[in-house]
């Protein structure tokens, strides 16, 4: 005899209307009915608040009429504990993380490998087994930082079809080798891959490769180091290593690419920033995070 699957009752959602001006702690302590300030508290830090359909954790969130608060009874299916990633923001379209060093965005060829990709895929399934992630752009291994992933194929498309017009602002921060001689400048210069090392060249003429763009700014510097704030205008593979190289002060532990030394024991660099118009809702949103602690200890 075949047993039934147990069918597993769908969370309870309680959704309420905001009517003036307040913050959501304020709001959830007059209409969830005697509850502490610790139970909203603990609601929040296990993700089960929304507003209007995106999770909050900030309880001094300020809301405005007509702001729509969803309660969520369960909880845990939308929480992810993981070392090497962190969700900063998630709705039904897509899924901003920071990922820490060492983790590959998603596999090349055929390996287990745990990847970024891996560990969402796994995470969005536990809400419904019909969810999916799709990659939108990369962050190499070795950096760190913000990065953004698809929930459906058509906001995936749009994303990569409009990344120029879509995404507004993306800033690493690198700690170079040497002492910069100009505080700021622009790179501009044409990339091409070999094929055999996969390395990325430089060239100052147009070759035919792709042409990249960077504008960087130094933060700190002391004798050996300079702490660089750099947005993108374009988006190459390797694009700031290549630069960085190319003006002779590559960044700190990247032997790939020039770097004779490696003080933090990693490749010094991070996604700090990414800014873009929500491929659905239009609104700009902007996601940051801090600069890595010991890319800053290199100047105490």
């Amino acid at each position: 005899m075949r047993h039934k699957p147990q069918q597993v009752p769908a969370p309870k959602a309680t959704k309420l209307k905001v009517a003036e001006p307040t913050e959501l702690m304020t709001f959830l302590l007059a209409k969830m009915g005697g509850m502490s300030r610790n139970s909203v508290k603990s609601l929040l830090a296990h993700r089960q608040i929304m507003v209007n359909d995106k999770v909050t954790t900030q309880f001094n969130l300020p809301l405005q009429p007509n702001d729509l608060i969803t309660v969520n009874s369960g909880r845990g299916n939308i929480e992810l504990n993981h070392p090497k990633l962190r969700i900063l923001f998630e709705d039904q379209h897509l899924i901003v993380v920071e990922k820490k060093e060492g983790l590959l965005t998603v596999s090349t060829g055929d390996s287990d490998e745990t990847t970024a990709f891996s560990i969402l895929k796994t995470h969005v399934k536990k809400s419904s087994p019909q969810n999916r992630i799709y990659v939108v752009h990369r962050l190499d291994r070795e950096t760190s930082g913000v990065i953004m992933f698809a929930k459906t194929k058509e906001v995936q498309l749009i994303l990569q079809e409009n990344w120029h017009r879509i995404v507004t602002r993306r800033i690493y921060v690198a700690l170079v080798e040497g002492k910069m001689e100009k505080e700021q400048d622009t790179i501009v210069t044409w990339l091409t891959e070999n094929e055999k090392s996969l390395k990325i060249h430089s060239s100052e003429q147009d070759n035919g490769g792709q042409q990249a763009v960077t504008h960087y700014r130094c933060v700190k510097s002391n004798e050996n180091f300079s702490l660089l704030e750099l947005e993108l205008e374009t988006g190459r593979k390797n694009q700031i290593r290549v630069h960085m190289e190319g003006i002779g002060h590559p960044i700190a532990g990247d032997k790939k690419y020039g770097a004779g030394t490696s003080p933090i024991g990693r490749l010094a660099l991070h996604a700090r920033l990414l800014a873009f118009y929500h491929p659905i809702t239009t609104e700009v949103v902007s996601f940051e995070t801090p600069v890595p602690r010991n890319f800053l200890s290199i100047f105490h």
